[in-house]
């Protein structure tokens, strides 16, 4: 790929619930409304792990300490937009209570948390669908 104009990076979250995985996923209020994990760009002299961490607490309300993160798993995107070429790199966290409160920012209009067959089906995107199920697929590796 050409050169990287754009940085974003994010969580993958996921919460346990009686012994089933589901995922966070934020719906956008703009465009075409189409579902995501919590990312955001990259701030001039913010680290990419510092942006995923500040990103979730202004999009889900969701603080660092809330989070228990799995520094094992780490992907990166690619992919154009608006002619520009974006890298968003995302990390693996566990929500610590299940039961926190996720609060939307103005970014977004609705959140779900899913289990990962029900989550594919909303994602419009192949690559954050690959995304999801790799994550499925390393806590299956990881819980045996």
């Amino acid at each position: 790929m050409s050169e990287i104009h754009v940085v974003a990076a994010g969580f993958v979250i996921f919460r346990r619930l009686q012994n089933h995985i589901q995922f966070l996923l934020l719906q956008h209020s703009y465009g075409d409304q189409h579902w995501t994990p919590p990312k955001g760009h990259v701030d001039p002299g913010e680290s990419e792990f510092e942006t995923a961490l500040r990103e979730t607490e202004e999009e889900a309300g969701l603080k660092p300490e809330s989070l228990s993160i799995i520094d094992k798993f780490k992907k990166e995107l690619f992919y154009p937009v608006k002619g520009k070429n974006k890298r968003v790199v995302y990390w693996l966290s566990e929500l610590k209570d299940p039961n926190t409160p996720v609060k939307l920012s103005h970014e977004h209009i609705d959140y779900k948390w899913l289990p990962l067959v029900e989550a594919l089906q909303i994602l419009k995107h192949k690559n954050t669908q690959d995304l999801l199920e790799d994550a499925a697929s390393f806590l299956d590796k990881d819980s045996a």
